[in-house]
C-alpha cells in the first residue's frame, strides 16, 4: 500500500540535499529546537530546505514514523536521517557535523 506521506518525504530528501522539517520555517522557526538546528545551519552557511509541520498534521505524524523517531526537528543530509536538536548541537559543538558536511559534499563554511 503506498502512503503519499512517506511518498512526499521521500521526495523531498531526494530533492534537497539537507532537509530540515521543522516547526514554522527559517525565517519563522516556531519551537527553541527547531531555531537552534535553523541557527547551525545557518552559521555553517549551509543551504537547506524547510517543511513545516505544523502546516500539515499527516507530515508531522508521518515524519515521526518514517524516520522511526519521535520529536521535531529532524535533519536529513542527503536523504539520510541525522537526528534532532540535541543530537545536531552535539554534533556541531564536537565538529561531527562539519565533517558530515564535507564527507557528503555539502557546501558550508568551517566554523571560525
Amino acid at each position: 500500500m503506498s502512503n503519499p506521506v512517506f511518498e512526499r518525504i521521500q521526495s523531498d530528501i531526494a530533492e534537497h540535499p539537507v532537509m530540515l522539517y521543522m516547526k514554522g520555517n527559517a525565517m519563522f522557526p516556531q519551537c527553541g529546537f527547531s531555531a537552534r538546528v535553523v541557527q547551525i545551519l545557518t552559521h555553517l552557511g549551509v543551504p537547506f530546505h524547510t517543511a513545516n509541520v505544523l502546516e500539515d498534521a499527516a507530515l508531522r505524524d508521518g515524519i515521526k514514523q518514517f524516520s522511526n523517531w519521535p520529536t521535531i526537528p529532524q535533519l536529513y543530509v542527503k536523504g539520510e536521517f541525522v537526528g534532532g536538536c540535541d543530537i545536531v548541537t552535539e554534533m556541531f559543538q564536537s565538529g561531527e557535523l562539519t565533517g558530515l558536511l564535507e564527507e557528503k559534499g555539502i557546501p558550508h563554511q568551517t566554523a571560525a
